[in-house]
């Protein structure tokens, strides 16, 4: 679970998010630490070398969802995840695609970070932006059970 359980998806907050995390402070260096949320301790950023990634909004779980219902969630995450790649292409021009490799594949830091999360969807990369950074979004979901989440990716160094 994610800082994000429970809230609506809101894509004037999505933007924020996206653009506050372009301007913050990434590592230099060090270890890839969690950041939870103060008062459920849910996931609320990841922190490494040269990167930040960060949940910006978690369906409800799946549990016992399947057929019609199941194909509706996810059409929902897809469009959230479409809407903010709209707002995207528009302030930084069109996004490439990245397609996650397999889970066997030796990659560095911050694929083996988006691994570990189970975040293996395909990432939606731009960049590098005016102050050199790559913003990547992705739709994740670790099981067929589990909520969909949208994250955004924040790197100082370029994806490929």
């Amino acid at each position: 679970m994610t800082a994000r359980e429970g809230e609506p998806f809101d894509l004037p907050r999505a933007v924020s998010a996206v653009e506050t995390a372009l301007s913050a402070a990434l590592p230099a260096s060090g270890p890839t630490t969690d950041q939870g949320e103060p008062g459920t301790g849910e996931w609320a950023s990841t922190h490494g070398e040269g990167f930040l990634l960060l949940p910006l909004w978690e369906s409800e779980a799946l549990t016992g969802v399947y057929g019609r219902e199941w194909n509706e969630a996810e059409e929902r995450a897809e469009m959230h995840l479409t809407a903010l790649a709209a707002h995207l292409d528009a302030r930084f021009g069109p996004h490439r695609t990245l397609v996650m490799r397999p889970r066997g594949v030796a990659r560095p830091e911050p694929f083996r970070t988006l691994v570990a999360k189970d975040c293996l969807g395909d990432l939606k990369v731009w960049g590098p932006s005016p102050s050199g950074r790559w913003a990547a979004l992705s739709l994740n979901q670790s099981d067929g059970d589990a909520p969909m989440i949208l994250t955004a990716l924040i790197t100082d160094r370029p994806l490929s």
